[in-house]
């Protein structure tokens, strides 16, 4: 497969998730104590909303490395969380970081940046995050010309030989959602050349790493397809600075767009129908 590369808002009063671990957060307060009117929003620059991202970013995240555009899944949900907190799309500003700048402690030139940030423990104590905008389910990586090329069922997988690595979801995901044996790896580095080895027909890691893998590692990669979200695994969050005046309204505006479906609608677009990395059926 080729690469390429929405103020008012109603207060939304967002129940605290008490999530641990790498793929776990616990979310801001409610933002029913704030005002999330676009007047009183303390942006870096008055009237304007300062959004970074990496340099390069790279597809299905940011197409042809022009977040500008709307185009890519994080920058459509740039575009869609600016709409709700009452920026249209010229008062929009992009900046570029690295990602270990970005969540260093300090002040920071933007007021949020999203890079596939998972919300951790240790990351929460020096920057602040969002709701989580994005939990990546698992996904099935292969190269063209294998045995599973095509299939598009999870009953279709169940004779794969499938791996991940050892003590991962990915491992987890192979028994209890595809009811296969798995051959486990103690890394993805050993499960990608014993792909190339053609001792397994897939190796299942997170879609975010299926891109990755695929794209860069494997000659001639595919993404089989991505197994149906459990609603657990790694969350990315919109990343501010620590204890910024705009969390609570940034979050709130996360939360409207996945309670209206708009940010179903986005993930659908850019993470699947775009990606051809399809929600393999029951």
């Amino acid at each position: 497969m080729k690469k390429q590369t929405s103020l008012f808002l109603t207060l939304v009063v967002a129940s605290a998730l008490a999530l641990t671990g790498c793929s776990k957060s616990e979310t801001t307060d409610s933002a029913a104590s704030a005002s999330c009117a676009k007047a009183d929003l303390a942006t870096v620059a008055a009237g304007k909303l300062t959004i970074a991202t990496g340099q390069p970013a790279y597809y299905p995240w940011v197409l042809d490395d022009k977040p500008e555009s709307g185009n890519g899944f994080e920058s459509a949900v740039a575009y869609a969380v600016a709409k709700q907190l009452g920026f249209t799309a010229d008062e929009v500003t992009w900046v570029r970081t690295t990602f270990d700048g970005a969540v260093t402690p300090g002040a920071k030139n933007f007021d949020f940046n999203l890079q596939q940030f998972s919300i951790t423990a240790d990351r929460q104590k020096v920057v602040d995050f969002s709701s989580p905008y994005y939990t990546a389910p698992q996904a099935i990586v292969s190269y063209q010309g294998s045995k599973i090329e095509g299939k598009t069922s999870i009953a279709d997988l169940k004779s794969a030989k499938l791996g991940a690595a050892v003590g991962t979801t990915s491992l987890d995901a192979i028994e209890n959602q595809i009811g296969g044996k798995p051959q486990v790896f103690n890394d993805n580095a050993a499960g990608v050349s014993a792909l190339k080895n053609g001792q397994i027909d897939g190796l299942v890691v997170d879609l975010p790493t299926a891109f990755y893998l695929s794209g860069v590692e494997i000659d001639k990669g595919i993404i089989v397809g991505q197994l149906p979200s459990t609603g657990s695994g790694d969350q990315f969050g919109l990343l501010l600075a620590k204890d910024s005046a705009l969390t609570k309204c940034v979050s709130a505006a996360v939360d409207a767009i996945t309670k209206d479906g708009t940010l179903a609608a986005i993930t659908d677009k850019w993470l699947a129908t775009e990606t051809g990395a399809v929600v393999l059926k029951p």
